[in-house]
């Protein structure tokens, strides 16, 4: 089995690989929820209950072919900064984070497949993949949950589908969602509308973390809200239809900035490039924010478009929990905003100073056509 130390040296695969999309879809997530059969749900049942529950799936899922070598443990075995760590790469939720004796979550190597025992659900299993590939994280754990299915006693019903704590996901059980950088549609004042126009066709539009959070970083999660009288196959492609949109009004976002407030552009890359690579302390909201400008400059080709891997993992590793375990102790608020600026600092070293002359050429060709 992984230790929690080997999981800490490499940044999740999702972080550092390519996808579709990717200069605006970040990752796709695929989730599946399933209970075990005449067990009670993990928000009423007792201690006992919640082991049993714990002893009878663990071993299922650590034998599955896909979690050979995995990290598995106990959620009380781990610190509280440990947890918060899986949170901030996305592996577990905060809920599950929070959760006492009976709880333990499962992950691979990659850290592509992460499996949480007794979150809301006695499984809670979640695929994860970088750029718009919703439909490749989908078909990796319908595998997974094929295998399990032959191993455990899933409750199911002809009518209702898969058994779910909550009524929302009664059905296929599945949350699909994609985490888009949108920063285009924030600057020009279009974000609110496109997040409007998404729930008005059944989809969820929240921040960084899921339900209730902030959208840092200019980052939004989109996902599916129906579950039940539809196949996955047809959430997928649904939410594929609507992500492939906002991508376009994304890209003319962006294109429109570069025409018609390319100063303003130049100057929120140019200000977010001076600070990341020469301030001293960066609080966390801050850095992130000035982290979303210069991976907007990496796709315009005001920087090298490689540097938007580096951009990638910052993005998690400047994050409290990742400062601390780097520290190796607690740290004060002030503490971690003067490691996170040095982390930045070292991490942007070798990134040249912006080129604005593509945005500048755009400018002057629309100049001359208006003339």
């Amino acid at each position: 089995m992984m230790r929690f130390s080997t999981l800490l040296k490499k940044p999740a695969e999702w972080m550092r690989a390519s996808g579709p999309q990717d200069e605006i879809v970040m990752t796709s997530r695929v989730r599946l929820a399933r209970n075990i059969g005449n067990r009670p749900f993990p928000g009423w049942a007792e201690e006992d209950d919640r082991r049993i529950v714990m002893d009878e799936i663990r071993p299922a899922v650590e034998e599955l072919g896909d979690m050979r070598d995995a990290f598995s443990e106990e959620m009380t075995s781990l610190s509280a900064i440990e947890k918060q760590v899986l949170v901030e790469r996305h592996l577990v939720s905060r809920e599950h984070a929070a959760k006492g004796p009976g709880c333990a979550t499962v992950m691979n190597r990659k850290q592509t497949i992460s499996i949480m025992i007794n979150e809301e659900d006695h499984l809670r299993m979640q695929a994860i993949r970088p750029g718009l590939q919703l439909l490749n994280a989908f078909k990796s754990l319908d595998k997974i949950d094929t295998e399990l299915e032959s191993a455990l006693p899933y409750a199911y019903d002809g009518k209702y589908g898969y058994l779910t704590a909550c009524p929302t996901n009664l059905g296929t059980g599945m949350r699909a969602s994609a985490m888009l950088h949108l920063p285009g549609l924030v600057l020009s004042d279009q974000v609110n509308q496109t997040i409007q126009a998404a729930n008005k066709i059944g989809l969820a539009v929240r921040g960084l973390y899921g339900e209730g959070t902030e959208a840092l970083a200019n980052l939004f999660q989109v996902s599916n809200q129906t579950t039940l009288g539809t196949s996955e196959e047809q959430v997928i492609e649904h939410l594929d239809k609507v992500i492939n949109r906002m991508i376009e009004n994304e890209k003319n976002a962006r294109q429109r900035l570069v025409e018609d407030r390319s100063t303003m552009l130049q100057d929120q890359i140019g200000r977010a490039y001076a600070l990341l690579r020469y301030a001293h302390i960066i609080p966390s909201k801050e850095a992130l924010n000035l982290l979303s400008m210069v991976r907007l400059g990496c796709d315009l080709g005001v920087f090298n478009s490689e540097e938007r891997e580096s951009i990638n993992v910052l993005l998690t590793e400047i994050q409290p929990a990742h400062l601390q375990i780097s520290a190796k102790r607690k740290l004060s608020a002030e503490e971690r905003d003067v490691l996170r600026a040095d982390i930045i600092r070292k991490n942007l070293n070798g990134l040249t100073e912006p080129n604005f002359s593509d945005i500048l050429k755009t400018t002057d060709r629309d100049a001359q056509e208006n003339e």
